[in-house]
């Protein structure tokens, strides 16, 4: 069928996207010597194809999974456009978006935030499990570009609806093995190793497609790719992630404590899973869903075996795709540990990658820097699915958007000759040097979830019941943390169970801002896997991890961490009046900082 229309749209709401020389050269993937070839000039592929004659399909791609058990493999709903020239013998790479969005979300009940915490019992380990977490993302929708820029340069394009939702038999998971097939089902049919039938039941085969195929997408979107090269698939040549999910857990989870994205307190991978079942007949999944609140764990918070099925870091040894990583630095609903331990493990198994980091939040660069992120995103895929011979991969691996909105490149992140710099504590102050002093010394906090971490970081000198305050003295000059900063917390708490989150705040002479924070189910002392019984009244020594980040403190500001207990936004909200009692000076907290101890001044 002849294109008449075909939008696409980038979303992603989880409940809710240089040049070489002046040669011209030809790519022939024809044997028909009159049909028109993909022309690439200073790198990449240019605009030769008609968008109005292309070709448009619909098809139903048979997986290996019967997500539903009604007894039949699972089929997923593509809708596929490609150059009018690929039924005529040319053959083209695809460019491949999986969403579980295309029909829409249900508007779904979430969980009450405003809940006491669970105390692990004495005896008997982690007590009962009951959940594990999902992830959501949300972004703006945007106009589409897939089909308007890529099928003029000689791309096909496929925009699939992932099991459960809209034309898609099965039911969604929530990012496990089964979400997985569903979305690999795709790139094994675009290369022979799967069967695919139009809406009334005759075959369809992909016989215009190279079998070399790019996917993107931005939040759910993006994830999907994430897991997808994690299986090691075959025709799967590179990924383009942006504003996605690594580890489900810690979208859902931080360090044991249920912790919400920015924006949907109450969410989790139940109800995720619930807004996007917009299949027919969605009840056929009523006993899916419910193994999924069995799942997630929302009691304890640990990370368990559902978890593990959702976690793609693990999975980074089998990738072969290059992977090409966008993401925001203030992005609170897909947080900045899901980007930064990704690219850590691509890193250490060798995976060819590049990075952008922007000062956006959940976002997509074409929203705000199209006309750098075209012609990249060009280069990228024509350097991958196309083998042109651009600079793509001779540019500095990372593009870091900085405070003030310039950009500028590394060739590596966290950025060169970052080191740990430990600040020891004591009542009001942030050190480099290690207080020594006989006399014990203890500050307390007590916690009012009623209070935003927003307001409880303001009026530092000024004591305050809920948090506690160290500052440095004013910088000598500007200090870049680039990585993840750490607490070492030595401190007793009046009650089995607590929250307990750690603020790195930015006093300037005009504006306090919370640059980032991490929280800590203290229960899980030793590890995320495992929570232990606490005795009240007894000092333990809790260490935890806080978002990385990548973030310039300006000469004459201050460096501060704040301590609270709950933080509004992110964690359950128990009853007040928890008591902390803090050692200040058994404390510290590690800072990745560019130039290393000697930056700090």
């Amino acid at each position: 069928m002849v294109r008449k229309s075909l939008s696409v749209t980038l979303c992603s709401a989880l409940l809710l996207p240089l040049l070489m020389g002046a040669n011209v050269q030809k790519t022939v993937h024809s044997t028909e010597a009159d049909v028109q070839h993909p022309v690439v000039k200073n790198g990449m592929t240019q605009p030769v194809y008609s968008l109005d004659d292309a070709i448009t399909e619909k098809v139903f791609i048979e997986t290996k999974i019967d997500s539903d058990r009604d007894g039949k493999l699972d089929r997923v709903h593509a809708d596929i456009i490609r150059p009018k020239e690929t039924e005529e013998g040319l053959k083209v790479p695809v460019i491949y978006e999986m969403s579980p969005y295309r029909a829409g979300l249900k508007n779904v009940p979430v969980y009450d935030v405003n809940t006491e915490l669970y105390a692990v019992p004495k005896k008997g380990g982690n007590g009962d499990r009951e959940g594990k977490p999902a992830p959501e993302a949300s972004a703006a929708n945007l106009p589409g570009y897939y089909d308007d820029y890529f099928v003029p340069r000689g791309y096909g394009v496929v925009l699939a609806e992932s099991i459960g939702t809209g034309l898609s038999e099965g039911c969604p998971t929530t990012g496990d093995e089964r979400e997985m097939e569903g979305t690999k089902a795709v790139i094994d049919w675009l290369n022979g190793r799967a069967k695919a039938y139009t809406e009334d039941g005759k075959e369809v085969k992909a016989d215009w497609t190279t079998g070399n195929v790019g996917m993107t997408g931005v939040s759910y979107n993006g994830t999907l790719p994430n897991a997808v090269a994690g299986t090691g698939v075959e025709g799967l040549k590179t990924i383009v992630p942006i504003a996605a999910i690594s580890s489900w857990y810690d979208y859902y989870r931080g360090n044991g404590a249920v912790i919400a994205p920015g924006g949907y307190p109450g969410e989790d991978t139940d109800n995720m899973a619930e807004a996007i079942l917009t299949r027919a007949n969605p009840e056929v999944c009523r006993d899916v869903m419910k193994e999924l609140t069995e799942g997630q764990d929302r009691k304890t918070g640990d990370y368990n075996d559902y978890w593990s099925h959702r976690d793609y870091v693990k999975n980074a040894d089998k990738v072969k795709a290059s992977v090409f990583v966008v993401h925001g630095l203030n992005d609170w609903n897909v947080k900045t540990k899901q980007f930064a331990q990704w690219w850590k493990a691509l890193g250490e198994n060798d995976v060819p990658r590049k990075l952008w980091l922007h000062q956006g939040a959940h976002a997509n660069p074409y929203s705000f820097r199209r006309d750098v992120w075209l012609p990249t995103l060009n280069k990228w895929f024509d350097y991958w699915l196309y083998d042109v011979k651009n600079d793509i991969m001779e540019e500095p691996e990372v593009d870091i958007q900085r405070e003030d909105k310039q950009w500028q490149t590394e060739n590596s992140w966290p950025a060169e000759k970052t080191k740990p710099v430990s600040l020891h504590l004591r009542p009001g102050v942030l050190s480099k040097l290690p207080i020594k002093q006989e006399k014990k010394l203890s500050q307390k906090l007590v916690d009012d979830a009623t209070q935003k971490s927003e307001d409880l970081v303001l009026n530092p000198k000024t004591n305050s019941l809920n948090r506690l305050a160290y500052l440095t003295p004013e910088l000598r000059k500007d200090v870049r943390i680039s990585g993840t900063p750490k607490v070492k917390l030595a401190a007793s708490i009046d009650r089995p169970v607590a929250n307990l989150t750690a603020l790195l705040v930015d006093y300037g002479p005009e504006k306090t801002e919370i640059v980032t924070r991490g929280w800590l189910d203290p229960q899980n002392l030793k590890s995320d896997s495992r929570s232990k019984a606490l005795k009240p009244g007894k000092q333990y020594t809790f260490a935890w991890e806080m978002q990385p980040d990548d973030y310039v403190i300006q000469k004459g500001h201050r460096l501060g961490l704040v301590l609270v207990s709950s933080d509004y936004n992110y964690t359950l909200r128990p009853s007040a009046g928890t008591v902390i009692t803090v050692d200040p000076l058994k404390s510290k907290m590690i800072l990745p900082v560019t130039g290393g101890s000697k930056a700090l001044q």
